[in-house]
This record gives C-alpha cells, sequence and structure tokens, in this order.
C-alpha cells in the first residue's frame, strides 16, 4: 500500500516537471523569436489630418505650378516643404524668396534668398532679386551691396547696371545713377526701362529737353506702356510743346482709362492756359539721336569700373513724372538661361523681365 502511494507520488511530481520544463521551453523559443520585432505598417505614415506640403512628395514642378498660376501663398508652402527636403537646391530657395515677395513677406523674401545664397554665393537671380526686395524695403545702401557683388561676378550684367542706377538715385547719387543707366544701355540698347529711368531723372532734375530722346525711344520699343507715355508727355509739356504732350497723355490713357495722373496732365495742357508751341518736335529724330548717344557711351564703356560714393538717401518725386521701380515682376515669358534641379536641367521661367510703377 505505502509503495503504491510512493508510486502515485513519484508520477505527479514527474507530470509537473515536465509541464513547467514545457512552459519554459515555450517562452524561450517565443521571445527568441520576437528579438526583431514586426512593426505596423502605418508606424509613421502620416494622418490624413497633417499638411502633405510637410512630407517628401512635394517636387519642384508641383511647386512651381502653383507660381505660374499665380497661387503665391500655396507657392511658397510648397517651396518650403521642397526646400526643406532639398536644402542643397539653391534654386529651391530662389523661388520660395520670390513666393514670398510675391505675397508681401519682404523678410521672409530675403531670408530664402540668403539661403539660396548660402549654398551658392555666385547666385546672381538671388542677389538681383534681393536687391529688390531692399530697395522696396528703402534699404537702398544693403541693395548696393548685392548689386556690386553681381557686377564683380558679372560686369557685363544689364540688368545689374539697371539696378545700380535705381539704388544710386535713391542714394541721392544722380550722376552715378545716369551713369549706370548708360552703362545698362550701352550693354543692351533696347533696356527701356533704363531709358524711362534716363529720362525722369532728367526731369525732376529740371533737364526736360535731356529728358525727351530716350523717353522717345522708349515709346518706339513699347507704345503700350502708360508708363512711359505719361513720362515723355511731361518731358514735352515741360519742354514747351503741349500739343505733342497732350498726344502722349491720350496715349497713355487709352491704354490704361484709370490712369489719373496722364488724365491731369491732358487736362492741363488742353485747358486753354497752354500757348500753342511755335514749332512741332519730330520724336522719331529724337529717338535717332538717342540711339546715336548710346553708340557712343558703348565706344568708352568700361564696366569694371563700379564703385560709386555713397551719399545721404533723399526722396525725389514729382506730381506727374511716374517713378518706375524695376521691381522683377516675374514675367511668364520663357527665357534661355537653364539650371539643373535634382541633376535634370529645367529651363527658368520666372526671370524678371519687367517693372512696375510705383
Amino acid at each position: 500500500m505505502l509503495r503504491s502511494i510512493q508510486s502515485i507520488i513519484a508520477s505527479s511530481l514527474l507530470s509537473l516537471a515536465i509541464a513547467c520544463g514545457g512552459s519554459d521551453e515555450t517562452k524561450t523559443t517565443s521571445t527568441s523569436a520576437g528579438a526583431s520585432p514586426t512593426v505596423s505598417a502605418s508606424a509613421g505614415t502620416p494622418s490624413s489630418s497633417e499638411d502633405p506640403t510637410s512630407t517628401a512628395l512635394v517636387s519642384y514642378e508641383t511647386a512651381e505650378a502653383a507660381f505660374t498660376a499665380g497661387r503665391y501663398p500655396e507657392a511658397a508652402n510648397l517651396f518650403a516643404a521642397y526646400t526643406g527636403t532639398h536644402p542643397d537646391n539653391p534654386w529651391g530657395h530662389y523661388m520660395l524668396g520670390m513666393a514670398a515677395w510675391k505675397t508681401g513677406e519682404h523678410e521672409k523674401a530675403v531670408s530664402a534668398f540668403d539661403q539660396a545664397l548660402s549654398v551658392d554665393s555666385s547666385h546672381q537671380k538671388s542677389l538681383l532679386n534681393s536687391s529688390r526686395v531692399l530697395l522696396e524695403q528703402e534699404k537702398p545702401k544693403e541693395a548696393l551691396q548685392r548689386i556690386e557683388k553681381v557686377l564683380a561676378l558679372e560686369p557685363a550684367s544689364n540688368e545689374g547696371h539697371r539696378l545700380l542706377g535705381r539704388a544710386q538715385y535713391e542714394l541721392d547719387n544722380a550722376d552715378a545713377a545716369i551713369e549706370a543707366y548708360r552703362r545698362a544701355l550701352a550693354i543692351d540698347e533696347r533696356d527701356v526701362w533704363s531709358m524711362n529711368n534716363l529720362g525722369l531723372i532728367y526731369i525732376q532734375q529740371g533737364r526736360s529737353e535731356e529728358a525727351i530722346p530716350p523717353l522717345a525711344r522708349a515709346v518706339e520699343l513699347r507704345s503700350n506702356s502708360p508708363v512711359f507715355q505719361n513720362n515723355l508727355g511731361t518731358a514735352l509739356e515741360r519742354s514747351g510743346y503741349p500739343t505733342a504732350a497732350a498726344r502722349a497723355y491720350e496715349a497713355a490713357i487709352a491704354v490704361d482709362s484709370t490712369y489719373v495722373k496722364a488724365a491731369t496732365g491732358l487736362a492741363r495742357v488742353t485747358g486753354g492756359s497752354q500757348q500753342p508751341e511755335p514749332t512741332g518736335i519730330d520724336l522719331t529724330a529724337r529717338s535717332e539721336e538717342f540711339q546715336s548717344r548710346i553708340e557712343t557711351w558703348r565706344g568708352t564703356e568700361n564696366t569694371d569700373s563700379t564703385a560709386v560714393p555713397v551719399a545721404v538717401p533723399e526722396v525725389l518725386s514729382h506730381d506727374s513724372a511716374e517713378v518706375s521701380s524695376d521691381s522683377g515682376e516675374v514675367s511668364s515669358q520663357a527665357v534661355s538661361d537653364s539650371f539643373l534641379v535634382s541633376g535634370r536641367e529645367v529651363t527658368d521661367s520666372v526671370e524678371c523681365t519687367t517693372e512696375e510703377d510705383l
């Protein structure tokens, strides 16, 4: 009996040992198999409520399309996302600067242009357009530093000399501004904005007769510009040609019926207080005269010398002549230069080719 009881106890202890041993082996096997845990496929995936521009899916082309369509706030967000994933592409930062500028965020624009320059210190478009933004912010000294960098990189930059003229004029260096516009025209004899700006300086200096040739040429090249027509009208009026001035003012109004300054000028020269001009004026001849003058500037052009003294800025204005700003408004016209995006050559369609009327 006792032996039977001992046999039963031994059998029970063996069963318990086997059961415990099996449990330990199962844990060990399970732990070993789970040494490299599988992560859910949904882990790290943005939720549908997240901004899609925060992901790496934003391409340069997508952001550029928004910019080209005039959706500047959206373009700014997209280019901000693009630069986050492509920090070494200066063109992404450049376009972020352009989009921010178009939305009126001047500080953000300058910061983006500076980021482009931190990647490529010779990025001329970032230097040029950041100088335009600084000029809009009434910071001509800072703009001048960037413009001079452009001219150091490319002494024959027509755009650089034109912007140099703007900066120097805002710094009250009229003679240096005139020289800069002459250099710009010696490089590009069809630079209508340098013609207009040169004529404007002459008007504001009381040299209206000298303003007529460059403005006549500007109008000849771009007759549908109300700014050029109005400024030509002002130069003609002040030079004693009211009939010719009236035609110029009328041409400005024909392009833009809301042009108040041109309408005011027209009322002034046709209101009966002006004496009839003794002789007419041949604007074609004045234009040809100006073209001949450009040839002489080209012969003596020295674009290596860009340093000019800086004076205290003074605000210059006139009640009828229009100030041109060379603001770098983006044109949809394609241009020839290109750049690389992600190893591909892409046509640069945001070349700044026009200016705005301030």
